[in-house]
């Protein structure tokens, strides 16, 4: 056997292997989920909560290593950021600052990430949506 059929089958085996490592890709129960006018609340479910609440819809390719450690790390992390679904727990001051970093960061294109947008066509922001959001947003303001 050659050098690299010996290496191309070991890689195979590593990869069938790395299926039966353990991902979490928990929902946990809503605690206090965000009240938003209906456009801004479709939006920010199209374009955030698959990251940023514990309405996640995982799809068939979150359960193929190792693309799935990633979506779950991100979603992890998003979450641990910003979680629409623990929204209602927060003291004013904070909803009032994550609405704003909210608007910011669809501003500079930083959410939803690039890589989230090729996935999910519609869940990039158009000035009409981030308009609308930055209006919520301005509802918080003291």
């Amino acid at each position: 056997m050659s050098w690299t059929k010996k290496i191309l089958l070991v890689l195979l085996v590593l990869l069938v292997a790395i299926q039966f490592v353990p991902v979490d890709r928990s929902n946990p129960t809503e605690v206090g989920e965000l009240w938003a006018p209906g456009e801004v609340e479709s939006f920010l479910r199209q374009a955030c909560y698959n990251c940023h609440s514990h309405e996640t819809q995982w799809p068939w390719y979150s359960r193929v290593a190792p693309v799935s450690w990633l979506i779950s790390h991100h979603v992890n992390h998003g979450r641990e950021y910003l979680n629409l679904s623990t929204w209602n727990t927060l003291e004013p001051d904070q909803q009032r600052q994550l609405a704003q970093e909210m608007v910011e960061e669809m501003e500079r294109g930083a959410m939803p990430p690039a890589l989230y947008r090729l996935a999910h066509s519609g869940s990039r922001p158009t000035d009409e949506d981030i308009a609308q959001v930055e209006q919520w947003a301005a509802g918080f303001q003291k």
